[in-house]
């Protein structure tokens, strides 16, 4: 599960909760079913007109990988299995790679191997895996495009929500204190399209964005390890070269490693 969504969701609510409990209103004006059913049922409905059944239907995988880790070997891990599979072919040649593809679990991974088992060229191995990465890229990008527009909607459906509210409440002025009461009411529309709208639909879609970037980075780095191992080049070297991907501090971890391992 990725507790950093769940976190921000539960700090969010917190947020909103503690702040009307200390500014004095009641929690229980949230109860308002009009107001949900104005942003919820509207967000959803703005939301099917912007965008085609083939990437609405997608929503609920969407959600699952908000709320879910990505399932990737530690940066650290793929070097130096790249490290070792490159001096197996060193050693044994590139056909030797053949028993070991089986044993990946990666896709991406045991697709670009197989290509250099195949003896395909280097620049048609990174051609293939890079239209496959643009592809992705393209899905992710249409899914968090759906939660910007969400984000988007629903703190201008709280202002209709807010304006139908008012309506209502200034249809009968003879109560004063009842009047009050409802237009009250009538900003929790407004309340709950804003929250809506930037604490979830536009976190939501920067996430998935982020969460794209990451696994883009993940198979650019898989396609250098590819082609340094097809090019027949030292695990030493690839070492050195996927090291640039990380951070500057597992980046030494390795460079370090790799110089021990060849003392």
């Amino acid at each position: 599960m990725d507790i950093a969504s769940v976190i921000g969701i539960i700090l969010g609510l917190i947020a909103v909760g503690v702040g009307m409990v200390l500014k004095g209103v009641d929690i229980s004006v949230l109860v308002n079913p009009a107001a949900i059913m104005i942003i919820i049922l509207g967000t959803i409905a703005a939301v099917t007109i912007a965008f085609p059944m083939s990437e609405l239907k997608r929503v609920p995988k969407l959600f699952k990988i908000l709320f879910t880790d990505q399932k990737m070997m530690k940066h650290t891990d793929l070097i130096l299995q790249f490290s070792e599979l490159a001096q197996l072919a060193r050693k044994e040649g590139l056909l030797a790679l053949e028993s070991r593809i089986n044993e990946i679990d990666d896709p991406f991974l045991k697709n670009g191997l197989t290509l250099a088992v195949d003896g395909q060229s280097a620049d048609y191995i990174r051609d293939v895996l890079s239209e496959e990465i643009e592809a992705m890229e393209e899905r992710h990008q249409a899914g968090a495009q759906i939660f910007t527009q969400a984000g988007t909607y629903a703190p201008t459906l709280g202002v209709l929500g807010a304006v139908i509210g008012l309506i209502a409440a200034l249809g009968d002025m003879s109560d004063t204190v009842s009047l009050g009461h409802a237009i009250s009411a009538a900003f929790v529309a407004t309340l709950m399209g804003i929250f809506t709208g930037y604490v979830l639909w536009h976190p939501f879609a920067n996430k998935l964005k982020q969460k794209s970037r990451i696994e883009s980075q993940y198979k650019y780095m898989m396609i250098e390890g590819v082609l340094s191992i097809l090019e027949g080049e030292a695990p030493r070297i690839i070492e050195q070269k996927l090291a640039s991907y990380l951070p500057a501090n597992e980046k030494r971890k390795i460079l370090e490693g790799s110089v021990n391992s060849n003392e």
